[in-house]
């Protein structure tokens, strides 16, 4: 059984038991979240996809932690104009492990 579901304007295909990185959620750490735009289910009854979100479907997780992503570096240069700017980002996220699939 999994699903396909939405969250921080990503899609991730999930099943009970799966680690995933998200976008970050306001959300502490050993918190239940639930996602309800599910886009598509696969159970033993079959293969049903929303029309945009599946009607009664939800994913349950729960919050493993909150944290930074490794940071990346972002140069900007123009050239013959001795401008050159270095700027650096860490992505915030939230790590969670499914916990339930409801169809």
């Amino acid at each position: 059984m999994f699903a396909v579901i939405e969250t921080g304007g990503k899609q991730y295909k999930v099943s009970e038991g799966t680690v995933i990185y998200i976008e970050k959620i306001e959300a502490e750490a050993d918190e239940t979240v639930k996602f309800d735009n599910v886009l598509a289910v696969s159970d033993d009854n079959g293969f049903k996809v929303g029309a945009p979100y599946v009607a009664g479907a939800s994913v349950e997780a729960q919050v493993v932690k909150q944290g930074k992503g490794k940071k990346i570096y972002v140069i900007k240069y123009k050239p013959k104009k001795n401008e050159k700017k270095k700027t650096g980002h860490r992505q915030l996220y939230t790590k969670v492990v499914v916990t339930k699939i409801e169809a």
